[in-house]
């Protein structure tokens, strides 16, 4: 290295250093954070409100003048019950369907018999109502108006100034003490006079309870139809006990000066200086294999119970339990990737100014921060995972029902878990797992006649596993795809293989990846090649043409299908090696593997994505399944299997010029292939389209639905994830750092992200190249880290000691210690 380009680079890397130490140092309790969303004026609909949550209770805020609203959830309120869908004739269309596809190639016919297959639609996520407080006595204009989401605090707050006199509200849902926290000042005393009201969509009734209370209660429906399907009469109540569950929202108004009084089914607040509102709620789920029929009164005791226990508090005691248990996940990783004037500008403005080309990386940094606040918020232990809008949502039939869609969208939503640092946040998603293994092994036996357990494309609180589709009407490429057991599989896997947590494998990861495995060792079916293939098999949501021209779904073996069934057979293979169990079964498995059939490079030289190179009829399909194995999966890398990553470049470039990816979750996915290929021109290109073009005001994504768009929480979590690829990747067992980095991010820093094998991992970075790296390891193992070839040199320290480190092949290899810190300098 040159002289001059050494000192260059040196300088360089002292001024990152030093943005280093000041990182994440900002003052608790400032105002507002660097992490802020803001805006100048309130929300008009529903998806440019600002989300609060705790994992189980919901509220969009709309931050309204002379209303606000409060939009609220319950993560348990849904539709419906416990009931039979699995389909007892199922199992009867199988060898007709496999004769179909693997002996006659009569693939439309086969797409027919597989309409035999399925069950019912299930069920849908419910809004639980509004909380509306409608203020009296503010004068017609209002200035300095302000309303933001720190996402640092977890605390959503409306300002503004009226006659001189600053009122201040601010919403919190706190996960310490299960309650919507709703404050509100007044700068004068006496100034607050409003309404409080409670109401809902569903059949429900609200009154007040004394003074200071208010109660809205009533019952979800029957069942609901997804918002996808015609039908005369969607919605349908039942008054029978557990035939739709139960619910409850309480609420208590605490306040100083004035007077609280009941008013018309409400409560009006007179002449107040502060008031307190705190919301609790629940509802009569028992458990997903269980009637939903608790009584109106044991709810209700729950309600006021939790109350209870939130008004013990003081105001700044709730501010500071919520403020610290929120703190403790959220200021575990930071990102700095720069800053602009564009930073200081109202979010929705410097949306519109990014999507016309001016350049804010903060904004892309806010995003990232952004989806690990939405996990936070929508996924904490012992809530329900977060569904396909989180846990935020206001109609009776959501978008597809608002539940969990199987054949990606719950899977991305906890692909950042592990690497943003947010593992506690993934066990939501291992309880999913865990009751669909239940339901699942019903549906297996039921429906195909197999040992194991199976789970299909769409999932409700219930745990539905079978079919879905009432019973025909459904096209069998979603509604039949059996393959959402291998892939859920995968992050029980996943977060071992960051956590190294030997327990969590052998009480519950294990058993579930064995039951799921089961399952697929009886569905592998000989194919003419004398190995083994899976059919019926559908590349999701894509259809081909076959050789006679007609669009068909089912055929047999998609690249898919055999990329999930060898990860899961070589993950179950290797947790039973280690836990030093099932020998027989690993054998069984390792056979198995070997008959597998190989990918395929088709005629362009792509990844094919079915067995057979057939031609595309839909080549700008949104979902790009065949490319599994390059992400989330890890099988193919440029060291391993080169040849076939090489020909998932081509596909994606070719599904991208067709149209594919161009929006929400599917450009989010689209973000981690390019940074797995390494690529990080196009990963950062991906990821400003994201914004670009499937954002709304409130920085949520959204997804085209008909003639519009809807709110669809998967691309916020993707589009975090591919961020964290592009700055670090660890499934290759190396550590590589800044392996997509783009040349819009010269020099910046992250702190605390986390890297498979029990490691916490910092990354400063200068002239595109690292710096400064410190690894916080909660293991005593080898760790391997990539260097990069622009470097000459390498010091490493442990604790301030400099310890011997030599590169071999462009590897450095530490003995790393629990507890320790190692510091990595670059030049």
């Amino acid at each position: 290295m040159a002289k001059q380009s050494r000192r260059s680079f040196i300088g360089k890397v002292t001024a990152v250093l030093a943005a280093v130490r000041a990182f994440g140092k900002e003052k608790r309790g400032q105002e507002p954070s660097e992490w802020t969303l803001w805006y100048k004026q309130p929300a008009k609909i529903w998806t440019d409100a600002l989300p609060v949550g705790n994992g189980r209770l919901g509220a969009m805020v709309f931050g309204g003048i002379d209303e606000e609203r409060l939009a609220l959830n319950e993560d348990t309120l849904w539709s419906g019950f416990p009931h039979e869908w699995n389909n007892p004739h199922a199992s009867e269309a199988l060898p007709e369907i496999r004769k179909l596809v693997l002996e006659e190639k009569r693939y439309k016919d086969a797409d027919r018999a597989c309409l035999r297959m399925q069950g019912p639609y299930n069920e849908s996520y419910q809004p639980l109502g509004n909380l509306r407080l409608k203020f009296a006595g503010l004068p017609a204009g209002v200035s300095e108006y302000r309303r933001e989401l720190d996402l640092d605090s977890a605390v959503a707050k409306v300002r503004f100034t009226a006659a001189g006199v600053s009122y201040v509200r601010e919403v919190f849902c706190s996960t310490p003490d299960q309650a919507v926290v709703v404050r509100l000042s007044a700068s004068k005393p006496g100034r607050l006079n409003f309404t409080v009201r409670l109401d809902s969509l569903l059949h429900a009734k609200s009154e007040a309870l004394g003074k200071s209370g208010l109660r809205l209660a009533g019952k979800a429906p029957a069942h609901v139809e997804p918002n996808y399907v015609d039908a005369p009469n969607p919605v349908t109540y039942d008054d029978a006990e557990g035939r739709g569950m139960r619910f409850e929202c309480r609420l208590q108004v605490r306040h100083r000066g004035g007077k609280v009084e009941a008013a018309d089914g409400g409560l009006r607040v007179s002449a107040a200086s502060e008031v307190t509102i705190l919301l609790a709620a629940a509802t009569g789920y028992r458990g997903f294999d269980q009637m939903p029929d608790r009584s109106a009164e044991e709810i209700g005791a729950v309600c006021a119970e939790r109350l209870r226990a939130a008004a013990k508090r003081s105001d700044t005691e709730l501010v500071d339990h919520h403020s610290a248990d929120h703190g403790s996940l959220f200021r575990r990783v930071g990102l700095d990737l720069g800053r602009t004037p564009d930073a200081d500008l109202p979010t929705d403005e410097r949306l519109k100014r990014f999507a016309a080309g001016e350049a804010d990386q903060h904004l892309l940094a806010t995003y990232f921060q952004y989806g690990r606040y939405l996990l936070i918020a929508s996924s904490r232990p012992g809530s329900q995972p977060a569904n396909l809008q989180g846990i935020w949502s206001d109609q009776i039939r959501p978008p597809w029902s608002s539940n969990w869609t199987a054949n990606i969208n719950v899977q991305m939503n906890y692909w950042l878990a592990e690497t943003c640092n947010l593992r506690e946040c993934h066990e939501p998603l291992f309880e999913l797992i865990d009751g669909l293994s239940k339901t699942g092994r019903r549906t297996a036996e039921v429906n195909y006649k197999a040992h194991g357990w199976v789970t299909h494309h769409n999932v409700d609180l219930w745990r539905q596993s079978a079919p879905v589709g009432d019973f025909g009407k459904g096209d069998p490429t979603w509604a039949n795809w059996q393959m959402s057991g291998p892939w859920l599989c995968a992050h029980l896997w996943e977060h071992y293989l960051f956590t190294k947590d030997e327990h969590f494998l052998r009480e519950r990861a294990y058993p579930l990846m064995k039951g799921s495995a089961e399952f697929y060792l009886d569905w592998l079916i000989p194919n003419p090649q004398g190995g083994l293939t899976t059919c019926p098999s559908f590349s999701t949501e894509n259809d081909f043409l076959s050789p006679d021209g007609q669009r068909c779904v089912t055929s047999a073996g998609c690249t898919m299908d055999i990329a999930l069934v060898r990860e899961l057979f070589s993950n179950c293979a290797a947790a039973a090696k280690l836990l030093g169990v099932d020998e027989p079964f690993q054998e069984s498995l390792h056979n198995k593997l070997g008959l597998l059939p190989t990918y395929k490079v088709g005629t362009f030289g792509q990844l094919q994505e079915w067995s057979e190179d057939f031609a595309e009829s839909t080549p700008g399909q949104r979902h790009m399944s065949h490319l599994y194995p390059l992400y989330p999966g890890g099988e193919l890398t440029s060291r391993n299997k080169a040849e076939f990553w090489k020909a998932g470049r081509v596909s994606l470039e070719r599904r991208l010029a067709a149209g594919g990816g161009y929006t929400g979750w599917s450009r989010a996915w689209v973000i981690c292939l390019w940074a797995r290929l390494l690529d990080g021109e196009r990963a950062h290109e991906s990821l400003c389209r994201l914004l670009e073009h499937s954002t709304g005001p409130n920085l949520f994504d959204t997804h085209p639905a008909g003639d519009g768009w809807i709110f669809q929480i998967d691309g916020n979590f993707g589009g975090a994830a591919g961020l964290t690829e592009m700055l670090m990747q660890s499934h290759e067992d190396v550590l590589r750092l800044l392996p997509a980095l783009p040349k819009a991010w010269p020099k910046g820093n992250v702190r605390g992200l986390r890297a498979r094998g029990g490691l916490e991992v910092s990354v400063a970075w200068a002239g595109g190249r690292p710096a400064e790296v410190t690894l916080r390891p909660e293991l005593t193992r080898q760790q391997k880290v990539a260097i990069p070839p622009q470097i000459s040199e390498v010091s490493v320290t442990e604790s301030g000691r400099k310890i011997e480190a030599e590169v071999r092949d462009g590897i450095v290899e530490l003995a790393l210690r629990a507890g320790g810190v190692y510091v990595l300098r670059m030049t």
